[in-house]
């Protein structure tokens, strides 16, 4: 399972086993079938994340933070491999501040497109 399947994971739960219902449409980022379930709240669940760790984060505009208050593995290994689910272009590919806002970004824009309620201050 990858970095993007272990995030949707913590907001969506695990895929039905041996679900094969076709989905009606997939998302614009990563192709992947669009969700039919009512929208989760994103923004409430990492809340809670954070609060029950008990240590200040700045989960709304760093994916490290992000990560880590969703108990994932934040490192630059990991953050390429999420680079790589979310279809990255850009030619840096060693972590950069630049990178690090655009995959958080994306990863809202993704969560957004497969049932997260997202506020839109996190998707521009």
């Amino acid at each position: 399972m990858g970095i993007l399947d272990s995030i949707k994971e913590k907001f969506f739960g695990k895929p039905a086993a041996g679900s094969t219902k076709p989905a009606a449409t997939t998302t614009k980022t990563t192709g992947m079938p669009i969700s039919a379930a009512p929208p989760v709240d994103v923004e409430a669940i990492v809340e809670a994340a954070v609060k029950a760790k008990g240590v200040p984060s700045n989960w709304r505009v760093s994916i490290v933070d992000l990560m880590k208050a969703l108990d994932l593995d934040s490192s630059l290994a990991a953050r390429k491999e999420l680079a790589k689910d979310l279809n990255y272009t850009g030619t840096d590919q060693d972590g950069s501040a630049e990178k690090n806002i655009w995959l958080h970004k994306a990863l809202m824009k993704c969560l957004a497109e497969n049932g997260g309620k997202v506020p839109s201050a996190l998707l521009k």
